[in-house]
Formats: structure tokens, C-alpha cells, sequence
């Protein structure tokens, strides 16, 4: 089963960018639909981005759409998330997570996780 490790979180201001990182091991990558959640305190995980084995289907939350930008390194095993424009509502712990197809993707029912990292947005 794949092993997925994220990075690239960290503090920063109202309108930065940052790129998180989500690297995987055990497995090839090309077998499986990629995706970015999201959560805070209390709260359940939220999806943000979808990208399919091959790069060229994504799918995003509407609250992201226009600022993030999923895409992934096959060649590299390696997915990421740029996030332009961030604001403190983006502030949660970004989870990679790793699934069968987009319907599973969205349901959130993964066949792995990361252990997340934490993005924090000051205002």
C-alpha cells in the first residue's frame, strides 16, 4: 500500500502563496486518483482538489477554485498543491490522500493518508 508524506506548510500572511508537497513511497503513484483535504478543530475533513492518475482531470472546491492548483510529478511519484492568494479561512491541516477514482475521491473514501501538515494564514 502507498505510503504518502506531506510538506511545504508553515505560517504566513493574508495574500501569500505556498506549495505543498505530498511525496509517496510503496507504490507507484500512476495507480491511483490524488487528492487535497483540508481540517480544523472539531470539524470533519473537507476535500479541496482532485487530480486523476493522469494529470489531465481535476476537480476543486468552489471555495479554492481559481486560487489552488493541484498537479503531480509521475515521473517523481510526487503530487502538489500551489495555493495562491491565501486568506485566513485557509488556515487547517492540508491532508494528501490517495484513492480509486474520482467517485471514491470525493466521497473521501481513500485508500490512504498523510499525516498532514499544518498551513496557518495571519491576517
Amino acid at each position: 500500500q502507498v505510503q504518502l508524506v506531506e510538506s511545504g506548510g508553515g505560517l504566513v500572511q493574508a495574500g501569500s502563496s505556498l506549495t505543498l508537497t505530498c511525496v509517496a513511497t510503496g507504490d507507484r503513484i500512476t495507480s491511483y486518483a490524488m487528492a487535497w483535504f483540508r481540517q480544523t478543530p472539531g470539524k470533519d475533513r473537507d476535500f479541496v482538489a482532485f487530480i486523476n492518475w493522469a494529470g489531465n482531470n481535476r476537480d476543486y472546491a468552489s471555495d479554492v477554485e481559481g486560487r489552488f492548483t493541484i498537479f503531480r510529478d509521475n515521473a517523481k511519484n510526487t503530487v502538489y498543491l500551489r495555493m495562491n492568494s491565501l486568506e485566513p479561512e485557509d488556515t487547517a491541516v492540508y491532508y494528501c490522500g490517495a484513492g480509486s477514482d474520482f467517485g471514491a475521491v470525493r466521497g473521501g473514501r481513500m485508500l490512504s493518508w498523510g499525516q498532514g501538515t499544518q498551513v496557518t494564514v495571519s491576517s
